[in-house]
């Protein structure tokens, strides 16, 4: 399918699952990585599952891009952090002294990448480039050692700097703890019109009258969110930064695209998402006053713990080169009230028209849904052109890819099998071979010896 109507379209890149995807239990306050810690993962088909559904994307019409997985185990980290010694030593020293640590150098938690960075296209920017922040992903140990690959990744991907800002991470405090895109709402009348930006935000210091999380930490402050505002030069009266609902954190409503989705003209939410919901309803509907779709879901409709359980608001929502949009969503959601909700929305009077069911289960069972999956970028054409084009999926690189992961992957995984000797020499030569097909280069430490 091609583009015939519109110059400027999204761009979803996708994080490819990792070889050492694993079950830890790594991230507190998100209730499917807690449940799940110790069982048996499936990294051949995480990853396989990943590339089903960026292919399902490239099938709709809809560009999709690649991000390559992380470099696991994390070595350098342990290094820097005091164990000395070859690599074998490294990694059985960390496993003995320093278990948690020892499992957070092997998560795969970067195949993620809404939390990647947090994008303002060139329509809203004062520059009229597109700007990158990378998450600095400062609430958990586990995610904050991605940053500093995370943002070589953006600088070697959108290189071009007559038409790409990518800007340092927030500094690395808890005032600015940033969880990237997972927590920003562009709407517009059309990917290349102005948009308006909705920031979610879980704290603030300076707030002494909103209720605080009691049992799960909010990871998004306002000053982070202020902060990316001003780097990415939006227009001040095109901002609401927007308060999530501390009851639902403390649920198990880690991110704000768990709780709600938007895209364009639609916002699709729960009624207790936000802790003054009447904000936003405000905002949008002044910002665009005859041409928006706000969609609340009742709690009667479905309830929080069946929102966790079944990601519906995890769901992708698309639009099509027809001018359309498609809903992606899990498996989860083929069934009970989320299945009847998702039809509703269809069959009624608002721009969806389809849902697309996809298996992500490997994914959702450490936490992370369609959409986390993936960081959406709005592009003009000379942008989508001046980006690496090698990370841009066509059926000749996603069977390439199928292959090579068939080829390196193992199909289970537990915590002890980290030890294993042979799973850093699998995870090295797979990487090599990877930055090989995607055209990357020397993009990992081991390829700089």
């Amino acid at each position: 399918m091609a583009w015939t109507h519109m110059k400027t379209i999204e761009v979803n890149f996708d994080g490819l699952v990792g070889l050492t995807h694993h079950y830890a239990g790594l991230s507190d306050g998100n209730l499917a990585s807690k449940s799940h810690a110790g069982e048996i993962s499936n990294p051949r088909e995480a990853a396989l599952q990943g590339l089903e559904k960026m292919r399902l994307l490239m099938n709709l019409g809809v560009p999709q891009g690649v991000f390559p997985p992380h470099e696991r185990p994390a070595i350098r980290i342990l290094k820097n952090l005091g164990f000395t010694g070859n690599d074998a030593k490294i990694l059985q020293d960390a496993y003995s002294i320093a278990p948690g640590i020892f499992k957070s150098i092997y998560s795969a938690s970067g195949m993620w990448t809404a939390n990647a960075a947090t994008v303002a296209s060139s329509q809203d920017s004062g520059d009229g480039k597109v700007h990158f922040t990378p998450a600095n992903l400062n609430a958990f140990f586990h995610r904050a050692i991605e940053v500093k690959t995370t943002t070589q990744y953006l600088k070697k991907i959108f290189s071009d700097n007559r038409h790409f800002v990518i800007h340092d991470p927030l500094f690395a405090h808890p005032d600015f703890s940033d969880e990237g895109a997972a927590n920003h709402n562009r709407f517009c009348l059309n990917n290349g019109a102005k948009g308006a930006h909705v920031f979610v935000y879980g704290k603030n210091k300076n707030d002494l009258h909103s209720v605080l999380t009691q049992k799960n930490p909010a990871r998004q402050t306002l000053a982070a969110s202020e902060a990316i505002a001003r780097l990415h030069q939006l227009d001040p009266k095109k901002i609401l930064f927007l308060k999530q609902n501390a009851l639902v954190i403390d649920e198990g409503i880690f991110h704000n695209d768990v709780i709600s989705v938007g895209n364009e003209n639609v916002f699709l939410y729960h009624e207790l998402a936000f802790e003054d919901p009447k904000l936003v309803t405000d905002f949008l509907t002044g910002a665009f006053p005859n041409e928006f779709y706000l969609i609340p879901i009742g709690n009667e409709q479905l309830t929080v713990p069946e929102a966790i359980k079944s990601y519906l608001f995890n769901s992708q929502m698309v639009t099509l080169p027809d001018g359309g949009m498609a809903i992606i969503a899990p498996l989860q959601c083929q069934a009970g009230r989320p299945y009847d909700i998702l039809q509703h929305l269809v069959a009624g009077d608002y721009p969806m028209k389809s849902v697309h069911f996809v298996a992500c289960h490997q994914s959702m069972d450490n936490g992370g849904g369609p959409a986390c999956l993936r960081l959406r970028v709005v592009l003009t054409e000379a942008e989508l052109k001046a980006c690496h084009q090698a990370v841009i999926l066509d059926n000749s690189l996603y069977h390439r890819l199928v292959t090579w992961v068939k080829k390196h992957y193992r199909d289970r995984l537990i915590i002890k099998d980290l030890l294993d000797p042979a799973l850093l020499d699998e995870n090295h030569k797979a990487l090599d071979e990877l930055t090989g097909i995607l055209d990357l280069g020397s993009l990992y430490s081991f390829q700089q010896i």
